[in-house]
């Protein structure tokens, strides 16, 4: 990575003060962060909403809304995974489980991922209580990858090594970046220096144009731990900061 010029780390703060402010969550998927109040609920809630937050927002915000007010006759997502009431939509048999719920996903995958999410309440009553335990038995592992192995047998998860895994990265972002009027913060066990930029295409765009990366970049692994190291260097303990300064940047200039 070459040396970044005075003039590009003062333009990244800049871009990142201005974009990341409690109005970026009007259209973005980080809106249903705020959903809930209970915390077990929040951080299910968290990582279905990441899972599904690709493609057109148009698309996917519906959808993300739907299983939320499915969830809702249920007290909240968390009794709605507890107590398997995701089978009276999501099937894991039949001609209905076959039917695509979003893009490529079937029924049958989200119930997929419901049924992990049910074994893990069982098993630690918290989502984010099973995930810490796991992270502590692994450090030496990014808390990204833990996931995606948990997660393995669940098509909706991204889980090959090449992957940048920018839905996990989110979702971790989002739960573990503090003083944030994004981010919630609520996972203070992970220490938010070892968070991944999540990569998608604006951000991986915008940082070709700031000739962070190389104009050859796809959005890989490598790329998302370059780009952290950016972020690094810019943000100090704080890399996925960058994160709003290139994709604001990038829904911006989309516009």
């Amino acid at each position: 990575m070459a040396t970044l010029s005075k003039g590009t780390i003062q333009k990244l703060i800049f871009l990142a003060d201005k974009y990341e402010t409690s109005d970026f969550v009007n259209s973005d998927p980080s809106q249903f962060l705020r959903y809930y109040k209970k915390q077990n609920d929040v951080e299910i809630c968290a990582f279905v909403a990441s899972l599904l937050a690709f493609g057109s927002r148009k698309q996917f915000i519906p959808k993300i809304k739907f299983i939320l007010q499915q969830a809702d006759s249920s007290n909240g997502i968390f009794n709605w995974i507890k107590n398997k009431d995701y089978e009276k939509i999501f099937l894991a048999n039949g001609e209905d489980a076959q039917k695509i719920f979003y893009r490529f996903y079937s029924f049958k995958d989200f119930h997929d991922l419901f049924l992990k999410l049910n074994e893990i309440v069982l098993q630690k009553n918290s989502f984010g209580e099973f995930l810490k335990e796991e992270y502590f038995k692994s450090p030496q592992k990014n808390l990204v990858d833990i996931i995606s192995e948990i997660f393995l047998e669940c098509k909706i998860v991204p889980s090959t090594k090449e992957s940048c895994k920018k839905r996990i990265c989110m979702f971790l972002r989002w739960l573990v970046r503090d003083n944030s009027p994004v981010d919630l913060g609520l996972w203070t066990w992970f220490p938010k220096r070892e968070l991944l930029i999540p990569v998608d295409v604006h951000v991986l765009e915008e940082a070709k144009r700031l000739e962070l990366i190389s104009p050859n970049a796809t959005a890989n692994r490598k790329v998302a731990e370059l780009l952290t190291n950016v972020g690094r260097e810019i943000f100090g303990d704080d890399p996925a900061r960058l994160d709003f300064a290139l994709f604001g940047l990038g829904v911006n200039n989309s516009i």
